[in-house]
Parts: C-alpha cells; sequence; structure tokens
C-alpha cells in the first residue's frame, strides 16, 4: 500500500521539526514513500509543492499551507487513490492533516505549547480550533514524549490508546565531544519566546559574583516582538556588555558553539522534548534545564534540574560550575553516556513499526 509524507513544512535553514523530519527519512525509504516536498528540500525523488507554504514566509506563509493541506492535497490523496487498490496512508511528521476528506492519517505531535502559553494568536486558534479536528480524524497519532502523551489527553481527551510517544534522538557522528578548550561563556539555545524563559536566565547571571569575567551567549533566531525587551533587560542589570546576541545559529556551527560552552542553560517553562538538551549532553556539554514536562526525561540524572522560575537556583549552579571543575567532568562523562542512549535508528525503527501497522 502506498504511503503518502507530507513535507512541505521543511524550511531551508533547520529547525526541530524539520531536523526530525530530514533524519527520519532514511528509515522510511523501505516503505517507498512519496514525498510532497519542494525543491529546496533536496530530496532526489519527490512530488513537487509550492515553496512559499513555510514559516520562512510568515504567517502568510503558514496560512497558505493551511489552505493547500485542505484542498490542494486532498485532491493528490483522490489521485493515488484512483490508482490504487487501496485508501493511501498520509503520514505528517507535523500536526496537519486534511479535515472532512477521507485521507487515513498518521499525524506526529511534537508538542502542544500554544494551549499553556501566548505563542501566537493564530497559533493559540489553530490549537483549539483545528488541531483537535486533526487528532480527533487521525488513525493513530505519534508523540515526541510521554509528557506530550499526557497533554494530548489532558487538552483533547485522546485515548492513550491512539497514541505511541517515541522519543526524538540526536546525530551522534555530528554532536560529540571535539576536545576544544571551554571558554568562558553560558550558552541559550532556542527562540526567543517568553516561554523559553531567556530572561530568567538573564537574571540568573546578574546574579553570579564574578559576572565581569563571564558571558552569556543567546543563540537562536532575533524576534522584534521580543528580542528588544531582553536588550533592554540586559542594559537594567548591568550586563550587556557580558550578553551576546548571536542570532541563528546553523546546524554545522552549534557542536564547536555547545563544545565549548560552560554550560547549556535551558530554562524552559515547557518542552515536547527538548534537543539543545540532548545535544548539549551528547557533546559533553554541562547542562542546567527546568524539571519540567519532558526534559526530565530527556536528561535522567545526567544535569542539573531547576524550578525554572528560580533565578537563584539556577545562579547557585552556574556559579558551581565556574568552581567545581570535578562537577564539569562529572555532568560531561554522564551526559554522553545519557544521550549515547538515544539514536535515530531507534526512533526511527519504532516509527515504521507504527506506520506499517497501518498500512
Amino acid at each position: 500500500m502506498l504511503m503518502l509524507v507530507n513535507l512541505a513544512y521543511l524550511l531551508r535553514r533547520p529547525t526541530g521539526t524539520t531536523n526530525y523530519a530530514l533524519n527520519l527519512l532514511p528509515y522510511l525509504a523501505p516503505l517507498h514513500p512519496r514525498y510532497l516536498a519542494t525543491a529546496a528540500s533536496g530530496l532526489p525523488e519527490y512530488q513537487p509543492v509550492p515553496d512559499d507554504m513555510t514559516a520562512e514566509y510568515g504567517l502568510q506563509g503558514h496560512l497558505r499551507r493551511l489552505l493547500w493541506t485542505q484542498f490542494r492535497l486532498p485532491q493528490i490523496y483522490r489521485e493515488l487513490t484512483a490508482r490504487s487498490a487501496a485508501r493511501p496512508l498520509l503520514f505528517a511528521p507535523i500536526i496537519e492533516a486534511p479535515l472532512f476528506a477521507n485521507c487515513r492519517s498518521i499525524v506526529m505531535v511534537h508538542d502542544l505549547i500554544p494551549l499553556r502559553f501566548q505563542v501566537s494568536q493564530a497559533q493559540t486558534w489553530l490549537h483549539r480550533y483545528y488541531v483537535p479536528q486533526v487528532v480527533k480524524a487521525a488513525e493513530h497519532i505519534l508523540c515526541n514524549s510521554a509528557a506530550t502523551a499526557a497533554d494530548l489527553t489532558q487538552f483533547y481527551d485522546v485515548s492513550p490508546q491512539k497514541i505511541t510517544p517515541i522519543l526524538l534522538a540526536h546525530d551522534a557522528q555530528h554532536f560529540r565531544p571535539l576536545e576544544l578548550p571551554r571558554q568562558n561563556y553560558f550558552l541559550l539555545l532556542g527562540r526567543q519566546t517568553p516561554y523559553k524563559n531567556t530572561a530568567i536566565a538573564l537574571q540568573a547571571f546578574a546574579q553570579l559574583p564574578n559576572r565581569q569575567d563571564y558571558e552569556i551567549w543567546i543563540a537562536g533566531p532575533e524576534d522584534l516582538r521580543y528580542t528588544p525587551a531582553l536588550q533592554r533587560q540586559a542594559a537594567e542589570l548591568g550586563i550587556t556588555p557580558q550578553v551576546k546576541f548571536l542570532n541563528y545559529v546553523s546546524y554545522a556551527q552549534l557542536p564547536g558553539l555547545l563544545n565549548q560552552a560552560l554550560a547549556l542553560i535551558f530554562p524552559s517553562l515547557w518542552e515536547g522534548f527538548g534537543l539543545p538538551v540532548l545535544e548539549a549532553m551528547a557533546c559533553g556539554t554541562p547542562v542546567i534545564a527546568s524539571n519540567l514536562a519532558s526534559i526530565p526525561e530527556v536528561t535522567g540524572d545526567a544535569a542539573l534540574l531547576v524550578e525554572p522560575t528560580d533565578a537563584r537556583a539556577i545562579a547557585h549552579h552556574m556559579h558551581r560550575l565556574i568552581c567545581e571543575p570535578a562537577l564539569i567532568r562529572h555532568l560531561s562523562n554522564a551526559g554522553c553516556d545519557r544521550a549515547a542512549q538515544f539514536s535515530w535508528s531507534r526512533t526511527g525503527h519504532a516509527t515504521i513499526e507504527v506506520l506499517k501497522y497501518y498500512l
């Protein structure tokens, strides 16, 4: 039976959901799927879709993709059905699928954060009115952690029997210890939306006794809605010379950036999985992270977990990493051991077992 994989959302500059799909594709190959993608995806074989439907085109891009998903994708599905003895299976690596179109679908849910925090009005609307219909219509739902599975049950009353949590992974050839000397910076990695809690990390850094000897680097796309406020906060705290906004950092640059950091600071208020935490541990970089949601599933005992609103506790652990080389060595070794338990091979094979069941 034919499987259709909708990759219309893939970004030219990959972030979490794009990296997830790209790492999964080699394991889908034995199922001989047909990919819906743009030329920019770099796939050798695909059915082309418009290239202006991604987040790179802002809200208009999302809207175009939503309309395409509801009107053009069902046409493609019906054309394939007409050539097949049975209805194809549509796999969506994000939580988007046609409604009221009689499509058999399996969707991947990365998080339901817009139901907990105001990310944007559009995201809130989608998660309140569109996403519930998508998960209701899906034959099965994949998600990236037990925390996300619990959210599906809590917010949408989805039966646990309809959900399969499959933890994500990292590229062990890419994210690994590089034997580079550590520098005097702490690293934050990710978007600057409020739930990522960058502001609390700046408060914590400002409490360090010898903060003038250290820096805090913020890697992630600058956002006119949030970056100026963080810059003003740094000025008010008197730490502007120590705060470096790096903007978007490419996938190729990440291992070196992580390897040389004193620690990754990840005080997020909620995560569906938390890939930066896993990637940092794989590099042997100590992690100070939130004790909420999926993050303990990723770290186990290999990170310093804190209440993410407690700036003093975060500052305390930052100071420990400055003063205790033995703690850095312990967390580095523990992180590498923990990260070795995650692999895209495991994620990929678990995924195709679910997909094969519904083919």
